[in-house]
C-alpha cells in the first residue's frame, strides 16, 4: 500500500508556476530556475484533486523555461492530445485557479509523480516508488505498439 504524504511535508519540493491562457486552453509555465525538478520532453503522472492523470513536460520555444501544456487521462493522450480532453483546462474552468495566476506544483517523486494545487491549499498524495527502468521501458514499448 502506498504511503500518504502531505503537500507541506519536508520531502515535497513545491514549485510555483504560472497558469497561462493559450488559443486552445491553458498551460503551466515553469521557471528556468526550477527546471532540474522536471524531466524534459517526458510524460509524468500528475495528481489533480486526488485523481492521477498524465502530462508532458516540454521545453519552451524560447529560453530555458519549461511548460506543461495539458493534463490527460492516459499517457498516450499526453503524448498526442488531439481529440483528448484536457483536464488541466477543466480544472481551471472549475475555478480552482485562474489564468494569469499561480499554480503550485508539488514534486512528490522527481521524474515520476507531481501534484497540482492552488496556493494556500494543502493536499495529500499517495506516494510510491516509480517502477524500475527495465519495467518502465517494457511498458513504454508495449504502449508504442
Amino acid at each position: 500500500m502506498a504511503d500518504r504524504i502531505a503537500s507541506d511535508h519536508p520531502s515535497v519540493q513545491t514549485v510555483r508556476s504560472t497558469c497561462v491562457e493559450t488559443t486552445t486552453g491553458v498551460r503551466l509555465e515553469i521557471p528556468a530556475d526550477d527546471r532540474e525538478a522536471f524531466p524534459t520532453d517526458d510524460v509524468v503522472r500528475i495528481v489533480i484533486e486526488g485523481e492521477e492523470l498524465f502530462g508532458r513536460v516540454e521545453r519552451a520555444l524560447t529560453g530555458d523555461d519549461l511548460s506543461i501544456p495539458g493534463v490527460y487521462e492516459t499517457p498516450d493522450a499526453a503524448r498526442d492530445p488531439s481529440g483528448a480532453t484536457d483536464r488541466l483546462t477543466e480544472w481551471v474552468d472549475e475555478g480552482s485557479v485562474s489564468t494569469g495566476g499561480s499554480v503550485l506544483i508539488d514534486v512528490v517523486e522527481p521524474d515520476f509523480l507531481y501534484g497540482l494545487r492552488a496556493p494556500g491549499e494543502t493536499t495529500y498524495y499517495d506516494a510510491y516508488e516509480p517502477p524500475n527502468s527495465s519495467l518502465s521501458d517494457i511498458a513504454k514499448d508495449i504502449e508504442e505498439q
